[in-house]
């Protein structure tokens, strides 16, 4: 039997100011029973006549069709405009989703649970007691004031999950605590910016007036090692134009880049969407093009571009790559590495096993592991150069294994010494990256570990 229609209009549409989030007009008479139903599925209301879905994992469109079939359902007359169906739609997927094996609605089950969560938290049902940072990622501790349970949660936004779950706010601190104490603060975290945009378009659908234009400064030169990460795909970009002896390819989910030189001895990879100090750059030289992996050097997505360039152009000279393999890095190669530093008159220290030179200013260097240097299988590098606060908590790094060749080294050490550049706040983001995790579940996880193609091994 079919439902009766009642006089109720709803029109859905794509938020005026944030791309993801939906809006409901009402029309008729019965908006009691329609904004219930909509609040129900996610709308929350803006005024009498107006709602607005703002979500953490941008699925706003699914929930909104979703929202429709209910209204539907009732004999509530729905309009879904051409741009929130084309939304609808579209396919897309995260960037380096940290769980590849999930299904795409199994994605969305992750992403509404963690909904969930953001949810019962801005409207006070799970009071956050404190938050920490792990690994790059926030994790934090709260109770449920409806149950009086006490969890840990662990990621950000849309990766946002319970962690542990505790009978009391006591088991739950003493425990957070004691994992994380050297980072715990009180209180929840600072809103993220996928959480101030929500917030705003539930706010209001008007665009706010524009922030004046600063004064333009002249560019201002500093070393190359303080000029910020700039635009690496750029940097990429440039080199393969002007080395027609390279090519690329990118991987199915389009977050990486690999180029190859026609040697098939010399690799690339450039991750575009790296975390400002995770990994976004490998280069590796093999001995044959089916030999295993000859010596590495990697790349924070933090590193400077005129670093970068240096590097690049280094790779592409073929400078010093008669490293003899298998043998240990010994003192005359270490003297030759080192010295556009000595030369330079940077300051010489010997801790242990490890070797430093560092500016006078003490915001960058160059290290070496004389352990590191004996175990070509280890993990740990054998030449870091950096710049930041401490080589310990680096702006960027560059990390070389054993059988890096010295002259690569030297030449990074001299470009540290002598470049200059124009200082760069930031570099552009494509799409914004989710958070990392370090552990998440969904139903179709696999009992292996996971691969990601294209790596360099």
């Amino acid at each position: 039997m079919t439902t009766p229609a009642i006089d109720a209009h709803v029109r859905l549409d794509t938020h005026p100011r944030h791309s993801s989030a939906v809006t409901a007009t009402l029309t008729g008479t019965r908006h009691d029973l329609t904004r219930g139903l909509l609040t129900a599925h996610g709308f929350e209301a803006l005024d009498h006549r107006t709602l607005v879905m703002a979500r953490i994992d941008r699925e706003e469109p699914h929930w909104a069709e979703k929202a429709a079939h209910a209204l539907t359902g009732e004999g509530i007359t729905v309009e879904i405009t051409t741009r929130l169906r084309e939304a609808i739609d579209e396919e897309w997927e995260w960037a380096n989703y940290p769980m590849p094996w999930c299904t795409r609605e199994e994605v969305r089950e992750v992403s509404n649970e963690a909904q969930k969560l953001y949810d019962d938290i801005r409207r006070g049902g799970l009071l956050i007691h404190a938050h920490a940072e792990d690994s790059h990622t926030i994790v934090a501790v709260g109770t449920y004031l409806a149950t009086g349970k006490s969890i840990h949660l662990h990621g950000e936004n849309h990766l946002r999950q319970i962690a542990d779950v505790f009978d009391s706010p006591a088991q739950a601190l003493v425990s957070f605590e004691r994992l994380y104490g050297t980072t715990m603060r009180p209180g929840p975290a600072p809103m993220t910016d996928t959480e101030r945009e929500a917030a705003e378009a539930r706010t209001s659908l008007v665009t706010p007036p524009g922030e004046p234009e600063p004064p333009t400064r002249a560019p201002k030169i500093v070393p190359a090692h303080a000029t910020g990460p700039g635009d690496h795909n750029a940097v990429l970009d440039e080199f393969l134009a002007a080395h027609d002896d390279w090519e690329k390819w990118r991987t199915w989910s389009d977050d990486t880049t690999h180029a190859i030189h026609e040697s098939q001895t010399l690799r690339i990879e450039h991750v575009h969407e790296a975390h400002l100090h995770e990994t976004a750059w490998t280069v590796a030289a093999y001995e044959t093009p089916v030999s295993d992996r000859a010596w590495h050097l990697s790349a924070t997505g933090s590193t400077p571009v005129p670093v970068l360039q240096t590097l690049l152009g280094l790779i592409t000279d073929n400078a010093g790559w008669d490293t003899p393999i298998g043998r240990p890095v010994d003192e005359q190669t270490i003297t030759a590495a080192a010295k556009p530093l000595t030369d330079a008159g940077w300051k010489h220290t010997v801790d242990g096993r490890w070797t430093r030179w560092t500016n006078p200013s003490e915001d960058a260097g160059v290290q070496f592991d004389a352990f590191a240097a004996q175990r070509p299988d280890s993990f740990l590098a054998t030449w870091t150069i950096w710049a930041g606060p401490s080589i310990d908590q680096p702006t960027w790094a560059i990390h070389a294994s054993p059988y890096a060749p010295a002259p690569v080294i030297a030449g990074l050490a001299a470009a540290l010494v002598h470049d200059t550049g124009v200082r760069h706040q930031q570099r552009s983001r494509a799409r914004p990256r989710p958070p990392q995790l370090t552990a998440v579940s969904c139903a179709a996880a696999p009992t292996g570990p996971s691969v990601q193609p294209g790596r360099l091994r």
